[in-house]
């Protein structure tokens, strides 16, 4: 479905799947958990997910004619990091917005992490004291205006870059290399967990599995906090990523499957259970997650597998998406482990 998409390598290629036995082993043995490590996906600041999604924008970028990538996320944003990296690797400059979209009080939370990288990588770093919000913010508006009054060209890339008009694409790909390997290990997933917000990730997952009719089988895990708002952008998402495909189908609402049950307390501020979940998969895996995204999917998957929501000897593929680097902003809650 991609092959008229120009496309910038950032990646290394098809990500690995590994089979978690231990997990597994632990949660009762009657599912059987894998993970794809996105996680692992690039030598670009520890890669992850968003850079599936900029291999996709690149070209426009380059073919814009701009010379200064703009983006917005909040302090730990794995999403800012990864552009201030693409920025560097392509020859660009990078601006970012950092917004205050989580409460968290630990006193290096905006000095360490993804934002740390971002600074090295050379990106010009805006603070901004506003609360989270998936949809448009105006300060990155405002930081596209000003690089174009300092005689910038800007190119905009909106948080998560979900709501840009390629920015589902990646993850077509994603499903796409799923079938792949799948074809390799001679099964098929039953159903594909992944950690949703800014949407575009489960968007483009729901449009490439619905290729084969799997659209319901992906199961996002909320930590937005925001559902309502977060569901129907992925809505929005998946139906424009399908007609920009020509997937031939109508994405229905009831497409979104979207679990609102562990983004507590609140955005990016993990609770005693995702902070469990953690530990889980680090203890008994070595793979590790962070507090805003991975840890609540990974509570997501555990307790859903824990009520039974998978039915016995279901193959579950757990989308693991970077953003690790986030943990550091959390030390005091880890630093006993």
């Amino acid at each position: 479905m991609l092959e008229k998409f120009p496309r910038y390598p950032l990646t290394f290629g098809p990500t690995p799947i590994e089979k978690l036995d231990r997990l597994s082993a632990h949660l009762g043995g009657g599912v059987e958990i894998y993970s794809k490590r996105e996680d692992c996906n690039s030598g670009l600041a520890f890669g992850g997910n968003k850079l599936r999604k900029l291999e996709y924008i690149v070209p426009d970028a380059i073919a814009s004619g701009a010379d200064t990538l703009v983006t917005i996320g909040g302090v730990q944003s794995n999403h800012t990091r990864q552009v201030a990296a693409t920025a560097a690797k392509i020859g660009m400059k990078c601006r970012l917005v950092q917004e205050s979209w989580v409460p968290f009080p630990d006193a290096v939370y905006d000095r360490v992490g993804n934002i740390l990288m971002s600074r090295v990588m050379g990106a010009d770093v805006e603070l901004v004291d506003e609360g989270f919000d998936i949809g448009i913010r105006e300060s990155w508006e405002n930081a596209i205006e000003d690089v174009k009054a300092k005689g910038g060209t800007p190119y905009a890339i909106p948080a998560g870059a979900s709501v840009h008009p390629l920015g589902g694409l990646g993850f077509v790909g994603f499903a796409e290399e799923v079938r792949a390997q799948e074809a390799e290990l001679g099964f098929t997933f039953d159903y594909v967990v992944v950690c949703t917000v800014t949407g575009s990730t489960h968007a483009g997952m729901l449009v490439g599995f619905a290729m084969d009719g799997r659209q319901r089988n992906v199961i996002g895990i909320d930590a937005s906090a925001t559902p309502a708002q977060t569901k129907a952008q992925v809505l929005e998402i998946a139906r424009n990523t399908a007609e920009l495909v020509e997937l031939g189908q109508e994405i229905a609402p009831d497409d979104v499957v979207l679990n609102e049950d562990y983004a507590y307390p609140a955005y990016g501020v993990p609770s005693d259970d995702t902070n469990a979940a953690i530990r889980l998969a680090a203890r008994l895996e070595g793979m590790m997650t962070d507090p805003v995204y991975e840890g609540k999917s990974m509570q997501g998957l555990i307790d859903l597998v824990g009520k039974g929501f998978f039915p016995a000897g279901s193959k579950v593929l757990y989308a693991h998406l970077g953003g690790v680097p986030a943990i550091n902003g959390y030390s005091y809650l880890y630093r006993n482990g």
